[in-house]
Parts: C-alpha cells; structure tokens; sequence
C-alpha cells in the first residue's frame, strides 16, 4: 500500500506539532506548514531524525491567504498530493466581542476560514484522484458553548464549523470525510496567552489559572497536545471512514451540552 502523505498546518509547536508527531508515528509521511522558518525547520529535523526523512515543509503565513495559495499550489505543482489535511492555525486574541473591532473580525475569518478553504480546494482534487481523503479541522469547543472573554474566536469557530458540515456533505461521495475536533483546555502557547491576560486582570499566576482551567472539566485538568493527536490521527485512520460531519470534543467532558 502506497504510504500516505498529512499536511499539517500550524505544525511548529501545541496541538500541530503533537499531530505531526503522532502521524509520523504511525508511518504517515507529514509535510509541515507554519510561518516560522526556524520552527519549521527544527521540528523538520526531529521527525526525520526519530521516523526516516520528511518532505520539505511549506512556509505559508495563515494571516496572508495569497501566501497560503502560493504556498500549496506551488508544491503540488510540483507533483506532489497529500491524502491528510490538517487545518490547524492560532486563535484570534482573547476579549469582550462588545470591545472587537470589525477589522478583527475580518483578520480571524481570513486566517482560519479562508486558509482552511484554500488549502481544502488545493488538495482535494488529489484525494479524490486517490479515493481517499480525511480532512480534519481543529477548531474549539465554542462551537458548542461560547467562551467567556473569547468573542472573535467564538464567532469565527461557529463559520468553519458550518463550513466544515458542508464540506463533508459534499464531498463524502468520494470517500473524503471532513471532520472537527474541539479542544477543550490544553496545555499550549495559547493558553499560556489566555492565561497571561487573565493574570494581568486578575493578579493570579499562571499556575493558579490553568489549575482553575482544569477544575472545569470531571477529569480535573487540562488536556495535553499529544491527547487531541490522538483524536486527529484516529480520525485520519481508515477505521474513521463512516465518521463524517462531526463536531468531536476533546475536552474530558467538560462542555455541558451534547
């Protein structure tokens, strides 16, 4: 069987660098995606050095969507194809949505709904020329429950959500599933920087925050990265093949509704 190609966006560091690892892992070939050169290249040398060489990663700002084209259409007109994609980028900041200005707004939509939408139509002619395809969206539990002080990013999941759900409509006929998996609180540089505002406000540390975090959820703590790559790599999995359109949580139970 011929192996399999994952690009994983927003892979340098928290939850897309865990589901590079975990793919790898698995013998999946993983092409990296993120913004940071030198993050790139690092995490590149680790998988190699731990699963055999990796394809060269793709530098492509999400916060630019005509580099994100550029990016992904350049490399597959080099002849390449993945049958895995990942979209995974940074939340928009933290605040009251009262307080947003509309240009935030605008910059979170292009970010994270029109990146996952350029690199959905880049990619999918090659899984369905494949017959078979797992597109994967890490979004966040908002889309079931609205988060305090997080106002653009519970506004924008909602969108990819819905985009998401149509996507899978669409394109199930091909043996491509198109699936979301919502994170609840997980030990990332983003949460530090949920935290870090909070601390700000609040005058507590870092420590009390992510304790109080994880009090939230039955299992009493917040989830690390390697705990939502496992949700992403099962899903990517053959054995996921009837799993399409779903809103997965990973979040130890800790949103109320079903």
């Amino acid at each position: 069987m011929e192996q399999k190609i994952a690009v994983v966006c927003g892979s340098t560091q928290g939850i897309g660098k865990a589901i590079a690892f975990e793919l790898a892992r698995q013998g999946i070939r993983v092409v990296l995606v993120g913004r940071n050169e030198d993050g790139l290249r690092t995490v590149h040398q680790e998988l190699s050095a731990l699963y055999g060489s990796q394809p060269m990663p793709l530098k492509a700002d999400f916060s630019r969507p005509n580099e994100v084209k550029l990016a992904i259409e350049t490399w597959i007109g080099q002849g390449n194809q993945a049958q895995i994609l990942i979209n995974n980028s940074g939340g928009p900041k933290s605040g009251p949505i009262v307080d947003a200005d509309p240009s935030e707004f605008l910059a979170a939509f292009n970010q994270h709904l029109i990146g996952n939408h350029i690199m959905t139509q880049a990619l999918v002619p090659g899984m369905k020329a494949s017959g078979f395809g797992r597109i994967i969206n890490i979004i966040s539990t908002s889309v079931k429950q609205p988060l305090s002080n997080l106002g653009v990013s519970n506004t924008i999941r909602g969108a990819v959500a819905n985009w998401s759900k149509t996507m899978a409509n669409e394109l199930g006929p091909f043996g491509i599933t198109v699936n979301n998996i919502l994170p609840g609180a997980t030990q990332t540089g983003r949460l530090e920087e949920i935290a870090k505002v909070r601390a700000e406000k609040t005058g507590e540390t870092i420590e009390e925050i992510f304790n109080d975090m994880g009090q939230e959820s039955p299992m009493k703590r917040i989830a690390q990265p390697e705990e939502i790559a496992s949700a992403a790599a099962f899903l990517a999995s053959e054995a996921a093949g009837y799993i399409n359109g779903v809103n997965l949580p990973v979040d130890g139970g800790r949103t109320k509704s079903l």
